[in-house]
């Protein structure tokens, strides 16, 4: 009997450990720029390219930031926002960097892709970076056939997170001839005909019916805008519910489906949560949905049905249309169904969308995101750190007592 003892003990230690092992968190370079004014600029240029949803959304990542002055220097020649996007996407390295892996490197010097690289638009090797330690600790970085650019100089870490962020000062912008080249626009995206020759011709013919909504859409086209469009026949069989909806519950409906923040179908995947949507006000807690992931497919759940994403109709930011295979209806405008795992709440009254005024982004899903994270996301995140918690605590204990019975 006493040869269990050994095993029980070390269940019971492994198990403490775990209970009080940190939980992992994402990251958020605004977040982390913003404690730094003296990067106020560069922080600021990275969410207009949308870069900041980019780093965010990555693993593992090396931010070579520049301070406002060096910044100045960019500024002054006057770059689209296309082109500033392929700029600063040099300073954005896919690998992790922080300062002691700098004066360790193997020969003294590296090579490291940018996501300028890895975006496809660097033509050749134009968008490597390469890192070089040199005598006195000093390390500079330049970019692959810079045209005869001078390297820039690592000044100081700012933030390091291992090994997921590290965010490294550097003394000045790193450019290059191919980074700087105009960069054509993108042709506008036209919503309406969009879902029309994809699936969704009859959502397109309710927004279309319903010019102001249609006009909320269109205005969160340039700053980031992702549309979730039930199919023809999610809106054909929804047609009842839909009439008897009151003008206002109308366009609080159609608005339910718009979300003012462009998300990526990988950037869904990874940042499970809840997310606010055209039709939130001011309040951000109210017409809203969680997104979650359920084996391979993403769902969108709003307490009175779940809709998955059934085809992607354009990802490419900073819009995002996905075709989904039911209508979403909010509880702020529908009552939950008899049957559900909770007690149902008292129905909510309709809360009237504002339709004049274009949308602000709301907080991304729990995880990184450009703004700070939704505070019911972050809510669910501590529940379920709680509830882990709490069980290792509770297996611990139980374990414990059978040692002592054992013994």
């Amino acid at each position: 009997m006493r040869r269990v003892f050994p095993l029980l003990a070390a269940s019971l230690l492994l198990l403490l450990a775990a209970a009080g092992a940190p939980v992992a968190q994402g990251h958020n370079i605004t977040k982390i720029l913003a404690a730094n004014p003296d990067f106020s600029t560069f922080n600021h240029y990275l969410t207009i390219t949308h870069l900041a949803s980019e780093i965010n959304r990555r693993l593992t990542i090396t931010v070579l930031a520049v301070d406002n002055s060096g910044m100045a220097d960019l500024l002054a020649k006057h770059l689209s926002v296309l082109t500033l996007h392929n700029v600063l996407a040099l300073h954005i390295l896919t690998d992790y960097y922080g300062a002691k892996k700098l004066h360790q490197l193997t020969g003294g010097s590296t090579l490291a892709s940018s996501v300028f690289q890895s975006s496809g638009h660097a033509p050749g090797t134009t968008g490597y970076i390469n890192i070089t330690d040199h005598r006195a600790g000093k390390v500079t970085f330049a970019v692959e056939d810079s045209g005869g650019a001078s390297p820039v100089s690592f000044v100081k870490s700012v933030k390091e997170m291992p090994y997921n962020i590290s965010v490294l000062q550097v003394s000045t912008i790193l450019s290059s001839p191919e980074a700087e080249a105009p960069v054509a626009a993108p042709a506008p995206v036209n919503l309406t005909a969009l879902m029309t020759n994809k699936g969704c011709k009859a959502f397109a013919d309710l927004l279309l019916a319903r010019r102001d909504v249609l006009q909320i859409f269109q205005d969160n086209l340039d700053s980031g805008l992702t549309v979730f469009c039930p199919d023809d026949a999610a809106v054909k069989a929804f047609a009842p519910k839909y009439k008897n909806l009151t003008a206002d519950g109308k366009a609080s409906l159609l608005l339910y489906h718009g979300v003012p923040v462009y998300y990526s179908a990988q950037l869904l995947k990874a940042n499970n949560g809840v997310v606010n949507t055209l039709a939130t006000d001011g309040s951000n807690k109210n017409f809203n949905y969680t997104v979650q992931n359920d084996g391979t497919d993403i769902t969108l759940k709003t307490h009175i049905v779940t809709a998955t994403i059934t085809s992607t109709l354009i990802d490419q930011d900073p819009d995002a249309v996905y075709a989904i295979n039911k209508v979403l209806q909010p509880r702020e405008l529908f009552k939950l169904a008899e049957v559900v795992d909770a007690p149902a709440p008292a129905p909510a009254g309709s809360k009237k969308a504002k339709h004049g005024a274009k949308h602000a982004s709301p907080p991304a899903p729990a995880g990184p995101e450009e703004a700070p994270a939704d505070q019911a996301a972050s809510d669910n995140a501590a529940f379920t750190a709680g509830a882990a918690g709490r069980w290792l605590v509770t297996t611990a204990a139980s374990l414990a007592a059978a040692v002592v019975v054992i013994v």
